[in-house]
């Protein structure tokens, strides 16, 4: 029989420098997400030593606790469905149809994304506000509708909703959009050839094909939906509707002393919700075994959708007017108005607010800061959760799920309890990196960990095993191989996680707005300073500045991940798709 010695020998024989690595890069991940997350939570927990439950009995005493658990729910998961139903059919006609209209198509669903939440949320109320938005002072007259009221009302359960979707929607469209990219079409062609229709395909191939990418972006939906701050408050309130994430904020900010206890134990029903819908992705990935990336390189066949491609066309063209152009326009015009009223004076439009914002040294700095931090930090975390997402498929179940909880589960808590730990442990001796650019890297990095280790999740499950198998079995090392195989392969899925990370962290607020500050100022900690100002005319101005600054990165991204994901290289040097 084998001694306990002998058989360490073995296991330390047979780890690599990769692994080594990998294992390092996952305790780093895993130590920079919990320790400040204990530094701020465990503490409400503990009196004196002992254990206290009392945070947890008070949030359970909240009167409206119902009523609050129900009005998140609601929004969050009707948006969800309505998100993954609208991103899906947008990936499938964008990369199995000749519905696809070259850029325009690949970047419809991407432009609300490009725009900070909380600037989109104000953006659809200087719209779509019941007495003044511009959009029904419009439809007043051509309706024949008299009053002050109507007939659009952004304030209300179907227009949070509606918000909240198309937030959603980039998230689904990129996932399942890479994914379908990766995806070998043969199925699909085979069962078009046995006289399938492309509906029937699409329900009984293309979708099983692409459940890690439809199980990644439930997940991505299930965070941001219940982290999302911006749009429900500013639209809640006036609905009369309850949301998580904004009682939360409020019990952090707005409540002296702070309630920090009642806020993590609110938060961790937000974890219970997560933790069940990150097991069933889980188990999705780990029963995936159709939807391998092919060795030869094949370009599908867009399916020829007939007379139905003119009017599929246009209802993207509508979507793409209804969730980019309008509430970028009604930002545009209240930035030349100098102000919102419900009346629109034609002749005094300017541009005296975008020329204030452009010569603005301290928004100027911001938005600088803003790029460089979500290039490095989406770099940063992409790559890292590449080699984490490979240690996790070749480790054990238990360990690579133990691996994978620690990275994602600390940021399901409110990025502001997160940031406020950030504070606590990086402010001070002795690393003393607060007001510096550093401490908003590391946040970044930890809160959106989760966003990048699902991507390259579902990147990672749609490789084919036998093709690594080739390259080891030829005598690459496991570094080699992640290089020049894994790597190359996993690269449409990667880069669409890149661009999400991206956005994402150049307009975040939630952390920005407590680790930012006059020596660090980022995008979202100036937009926040100008919205209390009640300056409409500059916030419009700076959204629309950072949108056109992130389409510029974005959309080279997205046109080279389409070029791999079509088999535009070979991640095999000498080798012809």
């Amino acid at each position: 029989m084998t001694s306990a010695g002998g058989r360490m020998r073995t296991w330390t024989a047979a780890l690599t420098p990769f692994q080594i690595t990998g294992t390092l890069l996952a305790l780093l991940l895993g130590a920079l997400a919990v320790y400040p997350l204990a530094l701020v939570v465990i503490r409400p927990f503990f009196t004196g030593g002992r254990l206290d439950l009392a945070p947890v009995r008070d949030m359970l005493a909240q009167p409206d606790l119902v009523t609050l658990l129900w009005h998140t729910a609601v929004v969050v998961g009707a948006s969800g469905v309505a998100a993954m139903v609208i991103g899906s059919g947008l990936a499938w006609l964008n990369e199995r149809t000749d519905a696809r209209m070259g850029l325009l198509t690949d970047v419809v669903p991407l432009v609300p994304f490009l725009l900070p939440p909380i600037a989109g949320a104000i953006g659809w109320s200087l719209l779509a506000s019941e007495r003044s938005g511009y959009l029904n002072l419009a439809l007043r007259p051509l309706l024949g509708i008299e009053g002050a009221r109507g007939p659009i009302d952004i304030h209300s359960w179907y227009g949070i909703i509606f918000v909240y979707t198309i937030y959603q929607v980039p998230y689904v469209f990129m996932i399942v959009s890479a994914g379908l990219r990766n995806t070998d079409p043969a199925m699909e062609e085979q069962s078009r050839t046995s006289g399938a229709g492309p509906f029937r395909t699409l329900r009984r191939v293309s979708l099983p094909a692409v459940r890690p990418s439809l199980g990644a972006a439930a997940l991505l939906m299930v965070w941001t939906g219940f982290g999302l701050f911006s749009i429900p408050a500013i639209l809640a309130p006036q609905a009369g509707l309850d949301i998580l994430s904004v009682r939360v904020v409020q019990l952090l900010s707005f409540t002296y002393p702070p309630e920090t206890g009642v806020a993590v134990s609110l938060n961790l029903v937000v974890m219970l919700v997560v933790t069940l819908v990150w097991y069933a992705q889980t188990r999705m990935l780990r029963s995936s075994r159709n939807a391998g990336i092919g060795g030869k390189g094949a370009r599908p066949r867009p399916i020829r959708l007939g007379r139905s491609r003119t009017p599929i066309r246009a209802l993207i063209v509508a979507y793409l007017a209804l969730t980019s152009i309008l509430p970028l326009g009604g930002l545009a015009l209240v930035s030349l108005t100098g102000y919102w009223s419900n009346s629109v004076d034609w002749t005094r439009l300017n541009l005296d607010a975008v020329v204030r914002t452009l010569t603005d040294t301290v928004t100027q700095e911001a938005l600088v800061n803003s790029l460089m931090l979500g290039v490095a930090g989406a770099t940063v975390g992409v790559l890292a959760a590449a080699v984490v997402s490979v240690l996790v498929r070749r480790s054990g179940r238990g360990t690579g799920m133990l691996v994978d909880a620690t990275i994602k589960f600390p940021p399901t808590l409110s990025h502001l309890v997160i940031a406020v730990g950030f504070v606590l442990a990086f402010s001070g001796a002795p690393f003393h990196l607060g007001g510096t650019l550093w401490i908003l890297l590391l946040a970044y990095v930890s809160l959106h960990m989760p966003q990048a280790t699902t991507a390259s999740d579902a990147a990672i499950s749609q490789v084919a095993p036998e093709l690594t198998d080739a390259s080891r079995v030829s005598g690459a090392g496991q570094a080699r191989t992640f290089r020049r195989v894994t790597l190359p392969l996993m690269a449409p899925g990667l880069l669409a996680g890149w661009a999400l990370l991206f956005v994402t962290i150049a307009g975040d607020i939630s952390a920005s707005a407590i680790l930012a500050g006059t020596g660090n100022e980022v995008v979202g900690f100036r937009i926040l300073e100008v919205f209390a100002n009640g300056d409409y005319a500059m916030l419009g101005a700076i959204s629309i500045m950072l949108t056109l600054a992130t389409s510029l990165v974005v959309l080279p991204v997205t046109w080279y991940a389409r070029r791999r994901g079509r088999g535009g290289s070979s991640p095999f040097p000498g080798a012809h798709p």
